[in-house]
């Protein structure tokens, strides 16, 4: 079981507040807010609130025990700078930049034996290719493929066959392109300069 607690718009630097929070990664709710009273950090106010309100949603919520309960994980992101200025010599103004920032608080349950619970995902079996129908490859050539009449000098029209024509021969105005008859190196050396 997960219980999730947010604290947004913490006027304090999100550098200063992950000093804080990284001593009391993974550790048992008690014992974070007991070594939160004894840091040396402004942070630890904000980050022991948060804590205290995360083990209320965990009671009021999900009736779980507050023995129970350690920081799964805890995330300080930034959120948005407040800008501000500063007047200087000479009519100048400095820029002075307030930062703010937002802590994400996940509790994790404890079994009774000491070992955090781990929910297993069940991962479904792959299709078996056996089991999809088969397609066939089929070639499609009408495009390509051109049937050649021959007529001869007694004006009898005889059918030679089928022939199959590469695509790529035919170039826009019917000239070949895998030839090279007319492509850009000829556009660009038929210019005269003038």
């Amino acid at each position: 079981m997960e219980v999730k607690a947010k604290a947004k718009f913490i006027r304090m630097s999100p550098i200063k507040v992950r000093l804080v929070a990284n001593l009391i990664q993974k550790m048992p709710v008690e014992k974070a807010l007991n070594q939160l009273q004894f840091i040396n950090k402004l942070a630890s106010g904000p980050v022991a609130s948060l804590i205290k309100s995360a083990i209320a949603n965990a009671e009021h919520n999900f009736e779980l025990k507050k023995d129970n309960l350690f920081i799964k994980e805890l995330t300080v992101n930034q959120g948005p700078t407040l800008k501000r200025s500063m007047p200087r010599a000479h009519g100048r103004a400095t820029p002075i930049r307030k930062r703010t920032s937002h802590i994400n608080l996940v509790l994790g349950e404890i079994k009774a034996s000491g070992v955090v619970k781990a929910k297993k995902q069940e991962i479904a079996a792959p299709v078996k290719l056996e089991a999809q129908p088969k397609k066939e490859a089929t070639v499609k050539l009408k495009d390509s493929v051109k049937e050649e009449v021959v007529e001869s000098k007694d004006g009898s029209t005889k059918e030679k066959g089928k022939v199959i024509v590469d695509p790529r021969m035919e170039g826009r105005g019917g000239h070949a392109k895998i030839e090279g008859g007319k492509g850009f190196a000829t556009k660009m050396f038929r210019r005269k300069s003038g």
